[in-house]
């Protein structure tokens, strides 16, 4: 902090002291804010087995994003200032002796100040003279302020994570089904989004906004009931209602295979190299390589109602599944019986994501009887820990560059949280949809959401940072120790 930050705290106590209606205070009145329009929604019409794209304002926010930013800034800066300002009152008049400001949006709310020993305010101390140093203001200063106080003034400040509050782009999606055990949605290596509406597969490109048609199944009498790209991003499989899994280039718009096996709809996949791995209403979990002519398949027999939830973890070592049983099962590789079972949920287990930070952590979310987020160390199989959300948890999705996580939500709120993990913090609350947040999936470089709803709608948000929070340890010797 400098001369002019102090400068701004001493203007802030004068004003304090002026009565209201004074004219110093006009410059304080709210302005009264201008409509205008903001954001470009998606509207895909059908015109025969075609999509003409048309796109006009959405005016589902009433300031321009400058505007929204830049109140934003001012209340975090004054919310900053009224602690120093506290701080600086503190040091003066009871020589707290507070050195740095505590950021009022960390997460530990604590701050220093709260927490001064106040036992006993008045203390007899023996002023005694001593030699500056550097870092301490000189005997002829003219200044007020103790030492104390501007080392407090030359802390540095942590800026403060700012998220904002309206999606940044709104697509319209006629036909997006609102079924909780569904997964239409996902976002590739290519940055191509993916949707299943209705029979169609449609690819949608985040850099040129255009839109590509890639399968139709109403010719067989089919619907589509997941999407999921492989690693690369240049095959999207699509799991159908009458229990097929069709592999797609997305490329050359071509079938490349279609393959048989499930005697229902398949509403989960999860790709693992060249291993697709497909989760269905007949409870059974098939894992097949596609690269071989007739498929080499496991089937994975655990679940006793419907798989909805599939994900492998990073490392390719485990599969985690779950089902309307409410039960999360870990598999490995080899076996064809669970390894880990974990029965804690009292509703289906669809959100299902692991961390790419701690090796062996996985986290998922119960329907609308549980709402929680449930932790668990799959190295040692022990539960870790558990919150409640408050309303039916749809999906998860880990940041690729921070230790927080992002979960939607249905019944009854229907709101996107972000989460700080271990002290599962809520970093922000996003509502927007008017139906339930049944589908999730990140951008490539892992800074923006799309979410999807039973409203027809596909929102896109800001919700991650670039910024890695601490930097992970990579040795094998630290994989019990990296759990907390």
């Amino acid at each position: 902090m400098d001369q002019d930050y102090e400068r701004r705290l001493l203007r802030q106590i004068n004003h304090q002291n002026v009565p209201e209606g004074h004219p110093s205070k006009s410059g304080y009145a709210a302005c009264s804010p201008v409509t205008v329009k903001s954001g470009d929604r998606f509207i895909p019409t059908r015109a025969g087995s075609n999509w003409s794209i048309n796109f006009h304002y959405a005016n589902e926010n009433c300031w321009t994003p400058n505007q929204n930013q830049r109140a934003k800034d001012a209340s975090t800066d004054t919310g900053k200032d009224a602690v120093a300002y506290a701080a600086l009152l503190r040091n003066e008049l009871l020589g707290a002796g507070i050195e740095t400001v505590p950021d009022p949006h960390t997460d530990d709310r604590r701050h220093t100040i709260l927490t001064q020993d106040t036992h006993s305010l008045f203390r007899y101390t023996i002023l005694t003279k001593r030699v500056p140093f550097d870092n301490e203001i000189s005997p002829y200063s003219l200044s007020p302020l103790s030492n104390k106080s501007h080392k407090l003034l030359r802390s540095p400040r942590k800026p403060a994570r700012k998220i904002s509050k309206i999606p940044f782009k709104v697509l319209d999606a006629p036909e997006l089904q609102d079924d909780f055990y569904l997964n239409l949605v996902d976002w590739s290596a290519g940055n191509l989004l993916s949707v299943g509406l209705g029979a169609c597969v449609y690819l949608w490109s985040a850099c040129t906004s255009q839109v590509t048609r890639l399968c139709d199944l109403s010719v067989d009498g089919d619907s589509v009931t997941s999407v999921c790209w492989n690693e690369r991003g240049s095959l999207v499989a699509v799991g159908t209602h009458k229990g097929f899994v069709q592999i797609w280039d997305a490329a050359g718009g071509r079938k490349l295979t279609s393959l048989e096996g499930h005697s229902a709809r398949v509403g989960a996949l999860a790709w693992n190299g060249e291993q697709l791995s497909s989760g269905s209403r007949d409870r059974v979990i098939l894992q097949r390589d596609v690269r071989t002519p007739p498929p080499v398949e496991r089937r994975l027999q655990g679940h006793r109602q419907e798989v909805c939830g599939l994900k492998w973890s990073p490392d390719h070592q485990h599969l985690a599944s779950g089902g309307n049983d409410n039960k999360l099962l870990v598999w490995n590789s080899s076996s064809l019986l669970p390894v880990q079972q974990y029965s804690d949920h009292l509703a289906a287990v669809k959100a299902i994501a692991w961390s790419p930070h701690q090796h062996g952590l996985l986290a998922s979310g119960g329907g609308t009887a549980d709402r929680c987020l449930r932790f668990w160390n799959t190295l040692t199989g022990q539960a870790l820990q558990s919150t409640d959300t408050g309303s039916q948890v749809c999906n998860l999705a880990w940041s690729k560059h921070a230790n927080e996580l992002v979960s939607t939500h249905g019944y009854s709120q229907n709101q996107i949280l972000v989460w700080k993990y271990p002290s599962l913090t809520q970093v922000a609350k996003l509502t927007g949809h008017s139906y339930r947040v049944l589908y999730l999936a990140v951008s490539p470089d892992g800074e923006a959401i799309v979410t999807g709803a039973g409203d027809e709608t596909l929102r896109f948000w800001n919700v991650f940072s670039k910024t890695r929070c601490t930097k992970e340890s990579k040795s094998v010797l630290n994989l019990f120790t990296r759990i907390r």
